[in-house]
């Protein structure tokens, strides 16, 4: 008897144990509703202090840490610009800090030499009118985790279903919820100092790469392929951020593209210009040539009419001079007639 209590209550304890963890997963956000929306931002233009990292993301808790212990109190913010499938997860750049001031504030300065002297750095952020948005629960540290495994796969499917060019990653960390934010405007203004100097520094690299790349038969040996938009869903944070794919402008590429396809636009322009003024041309010259041909013909009719004209005079004078000969020799008869035959004849 005392060992059927025994395994019962072992049995108890073990269903409270499951019970236990189902209910902090539950409260952690493992069955949260992810709604994703396109609108305004979380945040407006803010000003971070923060370091930059390059390594697998998950890895990036230590920073997190380590900024969370200098401004407890203050709101964490993580940049991540980097597709660890397009990138090696031990390449991927990333920023992260706190959000000292939003909007019109200007950042404590005791709290501003504190950040400078651990190394941070500070950069302000710009506020943008659209981004990609949701929310996911932040109650407990397992909510850190399970965040990226659950938000970013929907973010890259909504992004990829509808072709955006939203770039790059961010997470805005409060007390109680964390904030997914992927801007649609001025992506590369959310690139921080360091970021800016590898992407010029890449593209330089990527030109004189097809320089030396160029083979015999003129073909390009080395492949510069990019994407843009989202890519495949994604698993966790160490295989996610696909939309941020964009980011990687380290590819010159995207950038060579665009100003090519604005000369072409350019090119297309003026040479729609030019065949419109030809055209227009084209068309006052057979304008002129018909105005002309018409003339002529006016021309034509006007000295047709005129030899009518005078043909028909010269008929009429020829007439007067027939009817006045006929005169004269009707005079001359009767006057013959009126001559006396002889001396003596009446």
């Amino acid at each position: 008897m005392s060992d059927f209590i025994l395994l019962l209550l072992i049995v108890v304890l073990i269903i409270c144990l499951l019970v236990t963890i189902g209910g902090f997963l539950v409260y952690s956000g493992i069955l949260a509703e992810i709604t994703i929306k396109t609108g305004p931002p979380p945040i407006r233009n803010v000003t971070i202090a923060y370091k930059f990292k390059e390594g697998a993301y998950k890895d990036c808790g230590a920073a997190f840490t380590e900024s969370c212990s200098i401004g407890p109190k203050l709101r964490s913010i993580g940049i991540f610009y980097d597709d660890p499938k397009q990138r090696p997860s031990d390449k991927c750049r990333y920023a992260v800090g706190n959000i000292l001031c939003e909007g019109e504030e200007k950042p404590d300065e005791e709290l501003q030499t504190l950040y400078e002297k651990f190394g941070f750095k500070l950069f302000s952020l710009p506020e943008v009118s659209h981004a990609v948005t949701t929310t996911f629960p932040s109650t407990t540290f397992l909510s850190n985790l399970l965040g990226p495994y659950r938000v970013y796969p929907q973010l890259g499917s909504y992004i990829e279903e509808r072709k955006l060019c939203a770039f790059p990653m961010m997470e805005i960390c409060g007390s109680d919820v964390t904030k997914y934010m992927v801007p649609l405007s001025r992506q590369t203004d959310f690139f921080v100092p360091e970021m800016k100097d590898e992407v010029q520094t890449e593209v330089k690299e990527e030109d004189s790469d097809e320089d030396r790349g160029t083979d015999i038969t003129g073909a390009d040996s080395h492949s510069d392929v990019s994407s843009v938009s989202g890519g495949v869903p994604w698993d966790s944070r160490e295989t996610s951020l696909a939309a941020s794919t964009a980011a990687s402008l380290a590819s010159s590429l995207p950038l060579r593209d665009v100003m090519d396809a604005n000369e072409d636009i350019k090119s297309r322009d003026q040479s729609d210009r030019i065949s419109n003024e030809s055209m227009g041309s084209g068309s006052s010259f057979e304008e002129l040539d018909m105005d002309q041909a018409e003339k002529l013909g006016d021309g034509e009719s006007k000295g047709d009419e005129e030899e009518e004209v005078v043909e028909e005079e010269e008929e009429e004078e020829e007439d007067d001079l027939h009817g006045d000969d006929t005169a004269a020799e009707v005079v001359q008869h009767a006057a013959e007639k009126k001559q006396p035959l002889g001396d003596g004849e009446e």
